[in-house]
């Protein structure tokens, strides 16, 4: 039986929530590599934290645990696609600005559409086709991607590595969104949920054992953030798990650019990033682009 819908507006304004807490997530990730521990240590804690959590929720819910062949061959395909998620994007957010980090990574509702499209599935709603690359545009703004001087070859150079990580994330979360919608819909998003953190969590811990790459953090900071990001990106993950296939992805995954506009503001709070004319300006183009898909009807 298929999850039932939500209302338009409240599935628009649980999407943008969602993405700040996506972003806070990557915020606290940030703190803790400046504060001792790597990509491996983050990546572990927080996909183990988060399978640990759902499991308890499951288990107080009385949801079965039960699947079949078919749906964990699935299940494990998308595990195996959020693994490398994580580590491409927590790789680029270890490199270069957090937001920055996030504009790049968050073109994928541009890759889901053209994914889905092509394999014959759901196709972009005009709406969203025009919406999507004036986001962008703003992002590109707000994140002021080509410099104070303008020196496109000179910051590609400064942050080139950090951009082709989190392309990675980019075009490995949508796959793994649109394999988990179009297969695994029917699926308890709590479910899904739990499956594919324990699959990120068993890569993440054998990988790391496997090659001694584990590195705490080093003092009590670097530990709050990462308890902290465990248990942001666990809320986050677990609710888009349960949301999106009540909304439909093709036409919704775009909302989530307003991740990198939460993480401006809370850089500028909590990491004393400023944030100039400009680049505010970019921030309402994209609110006001995300405000347009959602005025749609579905």
């Amino acid at each position: 039986m298929s999850a039932p819908p939500i209302p338009r507006w409240a599935g628009v304004a649980l999407m943008m929530l969602i993405a700040t807490i996506f972003g806070s997530n990557h915020i606290a990730a940030r703190i803790a590599f400046d504060h001792g521990t790597n990509v491996t240590t983050a990546v572990a804690f927080r996909s183990t934290g988060t399978a640990i959590f759902v499991l308890a929720l499951l288990l107080t819910s009385g949801v079965s645990l039960k699947i079949g062949k078919r749906a964990f061959g699935r299940t494990l395909a998308v595990g195996l696609l959020l693994s490398v998620q994580s580590y491409c994007l927590y790789s680029a957010v270890a490199v270069i600005p957090v937001a920055l980090a996030l504009l790049a990574f968050n073109t994928h509702p541009m890759t889901l559409s053209l994914l889905s499209w092509a394999s014959g599935g759901e196709r972009p709603a005009p709406r969203v086709l025009a919406a999507m690359p004036v986001a962008l545009a703003g992002l590109a703004l707000a994140l002021d991607v080509w410099g104070r001087s303008g020196d496109v070859a000179g910051r590609w150079a400064e942050i080139g590595v950090g951009v082709l990580w989190a392309t990675g994330a980019s075009l490995s979360f949508a796959t793994a969104m649109m394999l988990s919608t179009n297969t695994l819909g029917a699926m308890d998003g709590r479910l899904r949920s739990f499956l594919t953190m324990s699959v990120v969590a068993v890569l993440a811990i054998a990988g790391g054992a496997a090659t001694g790459s584990f590195v705490l953090p080093a003092d009590r900071i670097g530990w709050i953030a990462l308890a902290l990001l465990t248990v942001f990106y666990g809320t986050a993950i677990t609710s888009l798990f349960v949301v999106l296939p009540k909304l439909g992805a093709v036409n919704n995954m775009a909302i989530l650019n307003f991740e990198p506009i939460a993480v401006l503001g809370a850089a500028w709070l909590v990491l004393e990033q400023s944030v100039r004319p400009l680049q505010v300006l970019g921030a309402f183009i994209v609110i006001g682009a995300i405000a347009w898909i959602g005025s749609a009807r579905k």
